[in-house]
Parts: structure tokens; sequence; C-alpha cells
């Protein structure tokens, strides 16, 4: 990553990521999909009223293995084996607690948590079994999150991208078998999810154990190193609270969208899957940058950090673009995957569709956020990053709740809080870019000059 040309790498970089993240998503899509068709009418918005509280619970967690791969990034850009190694074992016991914590949370106030956010009667009891399942396997989803950001931090993206293809197709042959064999409807899918995210972690971990790089994780090594674990938790804690602070605007979002009714949920719950591909792949490209510059900053090489920044938005923008397009224009399609297929309601595909055409339209805003706000993490400035996205995408999201939405209750004004909370946290993370790429320039220029006398 610190030598040679550099789209080159970041596309290397960054298709097994984009994969990777496309099987996690089919897991997601197949729930979805099999449930919708085959489930008792209301499932899927069932499954979909859960998703935005998942996140808020498990985000803190997700964020602290993001400063995992940036620790490991910027260790292994400076050649510091020793230092890989620390990161690895610190990474994967974090990840066991973390995994154990949230389990018991999650398991025990799934119902008194979904019920605050105003979910339907008709579907609640199906959405806490699913939830409590759910939670039950969180710790294999914390292990593999884990351990698979180490392996990228150390460049390699392909390991968990094959990972993840053998747990997709379990995950997928499980759903069928658990829901249209033997009729367990939201637990079906919920076994399937938590059995093939086990899978997955086995599966990394055991490379982990074995392997003979400097991320290996042994018995003689495991234990956490409070050094890497404070790195970890500058870079990733900052993240973490992002992500579940962020949430907490899009549970805010869904109990709005709950208050429209079970039809809407699944329209919405739908949608909602389809972006998740644009998403993730557009995100893959901001983790590429994260990686990129954290190691060209171990190395000290700050104009490959900002030719690595806009490449990175630009290809971020690019796959938000067509994919976005695909999914608008073939929506009709893709929506009618998750009808069910015995009491069809075409309702469904139509409310599906009004969230696609605000959204899906506007997505590369986003992508063009994530990819500057990677890139200031990678730097080491992950603290600012979560200060400019929750005042500019969370708080505004709230603001825009109570205020613009309580006074037009509109799907079409709720929608409307994304694309325009995607421009205003862009162009700040744009300036907060530029102002510490200088910043640390400056910072490594005067700290060399002093050591050569100058």
């Amino acid at each position: 990553m610190t030598r040679g040309s550099l789209f080159p790498k970041i596309v290397k970089f960054t298709v097994p990521v984009v994969l990777a993240g496309m099987l996690q998503l089919f897991y997601n899509a197949a729930d979805m999909i099999v449930v919708g068709k085959f489930a008792d009418p209301g499932s899927l918005g069932a499954v979909g009223a859960t998703s935005a509280l998942i996140n808020f619970i498990v985000n803190l967690f997700i964020g602290l293995s993001v400063g995992g791969c940036v620790v490991a990034a910027r260790y292994y850009g400076q050649g510091d084996r020793e230092g890989v190694s620390r990161t690895s074992n610190t990474a994967f016991l974090l990840s066991l607690i973390g995994g154990v914590t949230l389990s018991l949370i999650g398991f025990f106030l799934a119902r008194p948590m979904l019920l605050a956010m105003g979910t339907p009667g008709d579907v609640i009891d199906r959405s806490v079994l699913y939830m409590k399942i759910y939670f039950i396997g969180i710790p294999g989803n914390m292990v593999y999150n884990f351990c698979s950001a180490i392996l990228r931090g150390c460049g390699d993206t392909r390991r968990p991208l094959i990972y993840l293809a053998v747990s997709g197709v379990v995950n997928v042959a499980l759903n069928l078998v658990l829901v249209i064999v033997f009729d367990l409807g939201v637990a079906g899918v919920a076994i399937a999810t938590i059995v093939s995210q086990a899978l997955s972690a086995a599966m990394v971990l055991i490379h982990l154990c074995r392997t003979d790089t400097a991320s290996r994780i042994s018995r003689k090594t495991l234990k956490i190193s409070k050094k890497e674990l404070l790195m970890i938790i500058k870079v990733g804690l900052p993240s973490g609270i992002q992500g579940s602070v962020f949430s907490i605007s899009n549970v805010l979002i869904q109990s709005s969208v709950n208050s429209f009714g079970s039809v809407i949920m699944d329209g919405n719950t739908a949608a909602q899957n389809i972006e998740g591909f644009i998403y993730t792949a557009m995100n893959s490209a901001a983790q590429a940058a994260m990686s990129f510059s954290s190691q060209n900053y171990g190395a000290g090489k700050f104009d490959r950090i900002k030719k690595t920044v806009v490449q990175c938005a630009l290809l971020a923008a690019g796959i938000g673009a067509v994919l976005s397009t695909l999914a608008i224009c073939f929506s009709g399609t893709f929506l009618g995957f998750y009808i069910n297929a015995e009491t069809p309601n075409p309702e469904v595909v139509h409310f599906g569709q009004l969230r696609l055409y605000i959204i899906a339209s506007t997505y590369l805003l986003c992508g063009i956020m994530d990819t500057l706000s990677y890139s200031v993490r990678g730097i080491g400035h992950s603290t600012v990053s979560m200060i400019v996205s929750l005042v500019g995408a969370c708080a505004f999201r709230v603001f825009w709740i109570f205020t613009v939405f309580a006074a037009d209750r509109s799907l079409q004004t709720l929608y409307m809080s994304y694309p325009i909370s995607w421009a205003l946290t862009a162009a700040a993370h744009l300036v907060c870019f530029a102002v510490f790429i200088r910043y640390e320039e400056k910072k490594v220029k005067k700290y060399t000059d002093r050591r050569l006398g100058v």
C-alpha cells in the first residue's frame, strides 16, 4: 500500500471487500426473501423492525474492530511485526468480551426496546423471537468482524471473502430447510444466520491460529496488551459511539415508519435490503481509503494519502451511481422477490419504490461522505470524525423528524432527511481532512527538522 501505482492496488483491495460485504448482505437478503415469500404475512416487517435496534446495540463494538484494523495497518506500514501480533491477540479477546456482553443485553432487553420503538402488536412477538435468537449467536459475529478487520489491516481481503462464501451457502441452505420444510418462520432465518456466522468465525479464527504471519493468535501471545488496547479504543471507540448514536436517528426513523403500519414496514424493509448492497459496495472503497491512509501515515507518505482519498472518493461515487441506477430501473423486479408468495400485496412494491426513488438516487453522496470520514480516521483523528458525523447526520435527522417531518408526516418528507444529511456531512469532512492532513505534514516536518538540527 505504501509504494507503486495506487489505483490498481486500491481496486485489488476493494474488490474482495465488496464481494465479502455482498455475501454478508446475502445472509440478510436470503433471510428477507425466504421469510417474505414463505412465512406468514407481516414476517418481513417483523424481521426488518429489528435492524435499526440491532445496529444500535452492536455498532459500538463493531467500531472497535475498525480501531483494530487501523492499528494493525499502522504497525504493518511501519514493519513492526510484534505490534501487529499484540494487536491481533488483543482484538480477538476484545471480540469475545464484547460478544458475550452484547448477547446478554440483546436477549434480555429485546421486548422492552422493541415496544419503545412502537413496533405494531401484530408483529411484536415475531420481532422479539428473531432478536433473541440473533443475539444468542452474536459472539460469532464479533469474532469474525474483529479477526477479519485484522486481516484487512494487513492487506489480506481474500480470505474473509472465501470464509463468507462458504458460510453464505450454508446460510441459504438452512434458510430454505428451516422455513419451507420445517415451517419455523422468523425463528428459522434467525437460526440460519447465527449458524453461518459461527462457521465464518471459526474459519477465520482457525486461519489466525495456524498462520505463520505477524497476525498469528496463539496461547503464548494470547493476552490483552494495554498499549494496543488503548490505541484500539482511541481510534475505534469514537467510531463505535458514532455508529451507535448514528443508529438512534435510524431507530427514530424506523419508529416513524412503524407508525404507518405493517404493509409500509414490509416495503421499507425490502428497499433497505436492496440499498444495503449499494452501501456495502461504496463502503468498501471507504475501507480501502482508511487502510491505505493508515499504512501511508505510518510510512510518512502524505502525498500518497491525498491521492488515495481522491481516488477512493471517485471510486465510491462511481460504484454508487451505477448500482443505484440499476436498483431504480429494476426496482419492481427486485422488490418482487420479497413479496409473500401466497398472499401477494402490490402495495409493498409501491412503498419500496418510493423509498428507492428518493434514497438510491442520491446514495453516491453517502459513499463520498464515508470515504472522507474513514480517511480522517486513518490519519488518527477519529474523535473529530465522530463529532462531525454525529452533528451532520444524526443530530440533523433527529432535528428533521421533530420539526419538518412533524409538520408534514409523509414518507417523502421522512426519507429526504437522508440525502440532505449526507451532503452536509460530506462537506464538513472534506474541510476536516484538508485541515488535519496539513497539520500532520507540518508536525512530521517539524520533528524531522529537529532531528536533523535544522
